[in-house]
């Protein structure tokens, strides 16, 4: 089998190609450049050196996370891009276990750490146990997850191997961060690894992800996604900002399509499509509203006019903005509508089971007109029926 690795998780940009004998070619950069100026241009050397054709392997291994977001998107884009192009599967290999994994039969705990920052670690905790093969003399190392990947305090950390009583032994960037805390806080025997193997290498993703690829453990490059375990400091800001931003409500437009039909497939197991959701905005007795908080659609409603009343056909929010007064905006537009036009009742079902929603539109002055059996599919079940006067 024949590997293209990849890891830009950290300081370090790697690029290997690796087979389950021997790695063919390796190129390892940890230096002051941005991966997105060096790893197109390392998988691009490397196939020079050995004249390599990609449609010639069999899987992309990378490294996905924890570590630098930005270098996490840079891996998992380039190896998400070659996936798709080569038609070939990847292999997502976290970060930490393929540090760990860099000192292969090592009979201490194996502690790999990554600067977090603000006195937290990436980490998790590995060991090897050694099996020999029946009838020979051979011993083979087998690798095993002690714990798996984690942020965590680096106070926290000293305790929890403190308590499992055994050597240890530490590598990865975050030690020369660490190493005074390390000192002063730790009870168990302790080592550093050397410098040939204290950092990334893809040569170890590769070697690794071969070993996952038999167990499995691989998936398509549409399906990849890097772990980041935590969000990163601009998304938190940015999350916030939504969060505490004012809810605009306009008229949804043709551009508003595919962000409504992604929210659809997140909400609803009979999703409509894009196509359906545009057919509707189309219609001259539609009335579709978009929420948005500081730029970002945040929710929808989708309704029809008969005569006097309107029906709402659908409605939701995006999961992170639930309960932040969405759907109550999407409400208000909907009541200051159906009074400029004259209509007089808003009519909607609702799933029997979904209480959260049946208690929302109660709150909104909705009352319930009966049940509808058997009306929803995918699940099979009954419907609410439910009603709102307009006030003229």
């Amino acid at each position: 089998m024949r590997v293209l690795a990849i890891d830009s998780s950290g300081l370090t940009a790697t690029v290997a190609v690796v087979e389950d004998e021997q790695t063919i070619a390796e190129y390892t950069v940890n230096y002051k450049k941005t991966h997105s100026q060096t790893l197109l241009p390392m998988i691009d050397e490397v196939k020079k050196m050995i004249d390599l054709d990609l449609s010639s392997i069999d899987a992309i291994a990378v490294s996905g996370g924890p570590g630098s977001f930005t270098g996490l998107r840079i891996g998992s884009a380039t190896a998400k891009g070659l996936g798709l192009a080569l038609g070939k599967p990847l292999i997502h290999v976290p970060t930490v276990d393929a540090l760990a994994y860099n000192v292969y039969g090592c009979g201490d705990l194996i502690c790999p750490i990554m600067d977090a920052r603000r006195k937290q670690v990436y980490t998790g905790l590995y060991s090897f146990s050694h099996e020999v093969k029946d009838g020979t003399h051979l011993t083979e190392a087998a690798f095993h997850v002690e714990e798996q990947q984690m942020a965590i305090a680096v106070e926290e950390l000293i305790g929890k191997l403190n308590a499992y009583k055994r050597p240890v032994v530490f590598l990865g960037d975050g030690v020369p961060v660490y190493c005074q805390m390390l000192e002063e806080g730790l009870e168990v025997p302790y080592s550093f690894a050397p410098s040939y193997m204290n950092r990334q290498r893809a040569a170890v993703v590769g070697a690794l992800g071969i070993a996952y690829y038999y167990a499995g453990k691989y998936e398509t490059a549409e399906a990849h996604k890097p772990d980041y375990l935590r969000v990163s400091q601009a998304e938190r800001e940015r999350a916030q900002r939504e969060k505490e931003a004012k809810t605009e409500v306009r008229e949804m437009t043709i551009e508003d399509g595919a962000v409504v039909a992604e929210i659809e497939h997140q909400s609803f197991s009979d999703a409509w499509s894009e196509k359906a959701i545009l057919e509707t905005l189309e219609q001259n007795n539609s009335v579709c509203f978009v929420a948005e908080k500081a730029g970002k659609r945040v929710g929808y409603l989708l309704g029809y006019t008969a005569v006097d009343e309107v029906e709402i056909a659908r409605i939701a929010v995006i999961d992170e903005m639930k309960r932040q007064g969405v759907g109550h905006a999407l409400m208000l537009a909907l009541k200051a509508w159906s009074k400029e036009h004259q209509i007089a009742k808003v009519l909607l079902d609702v799933r029997e089971s979904n209480q959260a929603a049946g208690a929302f539109y109660v709150r909104e002055g909705f009352v319930n007109d009966g049940v509808r059996k058997a009306f929803y599919q995918d699940p099979k079940e009954d419907a609410v029926l439910m009603s709102l006067e307009i006030d003229k």
